[in-house]
């Protein structure tokens, strides 16, 4: 049977992403599905980058507002949706384009990964959340550390879901790491006809570019943002919540640190978070890096990416 074709834009976050999917699926008679773990929320616009609108110029975007802030939103759920979708978008005869960094997520509809849990017994699990409450989260990360390093590197020690699922397949497993798990399920062949696409630059760039960004949000509004979200009850125990933006206003508003803090914390993080990112793309098969440095113009780095696609017969 003929693999249909799919397409991923991906990089680190700033790196500046959104436009170029724009033109690309006006170039290719595609739709654009979001493949990041914040902007699926509602209400959280400003930081979480979130496309506007107008800014869609007429192309269609998936996974983007789905959910209310205190609703759940894993890799399973992704995988689901992301399916769900890109039928619509094939019965259209267009092409799917997954945007954004969450690598994970790209991954797991790639591969057609199977990231089923075992919730049969969730007393292990249970264990695990009230150690992290008496304890802290570095807690469980240095139980992950010595457990399976591997899947520590990958997972950012405040992850706290992650790093108690890791945990968790450990011991329901009888000691199989879920870093080998997923290593055995990244082996698997793609059932799309795919390009892999990640945008990176220069890291000094990309920094000033990070930085630009969180002060831009400041100014847009992101503080007023953070506000309205804790007056509508959403806590910081929220995986929402925990974005990069909100989790460090959330502390300034309850009074653990400064603004001028708060801000120079969600810019060091994010230049953390993008370094992680970059990591996570270099491990990854059959991925076509593009250098935003090498190029003139974003026409010019379309026109690339164009060729790149007809040379692999994804688009004619």
């Amino acid at each position: 049977m003929e693999k249909r074709p799919l397409i991923v834009l991906t990089g680190p976050t700033s790196v500046g992403k959104t436009s170029l999917s724009i033109s690309l699926a006006k170039r290719v008679n595609g739709e654009i599905l979001s493949a990041d773990s914040m902007q699926v929320y509602k209400h959280m616009d400003i930081g979480t980058a979130k496309i506007k609108p107008e800014e869609m110029d007429g192309v269609a975007h998936y996974l983007i507002d789905e959910l209310e802030p205190d609703e759940e939103f894993n890799v399973v759920k992704f995988s689901q949706l992301s399916k769900h979708y890109m039928e619509q978008i094939y019965a259209k005869n267009k092409i799917p384009i997954l945007v954004g960094g969450t690598g994970f997520y790209i991954q797991a509809v790639l591969y057609d990964i199977d990231f089923t849990e075992n919730d049969a017994d969730t007393s292990y699990r249970e264990y695990l959340q009230q150690l992290a409450k008496e304890h802290g989260n570095a807690y469980l990360y240095n139980m992950l550390l010595a457990q399976d390093p591997d899947s520590a590197k990958a997972i950012h020690p405040n992850n706290v879901k992650r790093v108690i699922r890791a945990l968790e397949y450990h011991k329901l497993t009888g000691g199989e790491q879920i870093s080998k798990h997923n290593e055995l399920q990244r082996q698997k062949s793609s059932p799309y006809n795919f390009c892999y696409f990640v945008l990176n630059r220069n890291r000094a760039d990309l920094y000033d570019n990070i930085n630009k960004r969180v002060d831009k949000m400041m100014d847009d509004g992101l503080l007023n943002e953070v506000k309205a979200l804790k007056a509508a009850g959403y806590s910081r125990e929220l995986v929402s919540m925990q974005g990069l933006g909100y989790k460090e206003l959330l502390a300034y508003l309850d009074g653990e640190c400064s603004l001028e803090e708060a801000i120079e914390i969600i810019k060091r993080d994010t230049r953390h978070f993008a370094k992680r990112q970059i990591t996570w793309f270099k491990r990854e098969k059959d991925v076509i890096w593009l250098d935003k440095d090498k190029f003139s113009s974003e026409e010019e780095l379309l026109e690339s990416i164009l060729d790149i696609l007809r040379s692999k017969s994804i688009i004619n």
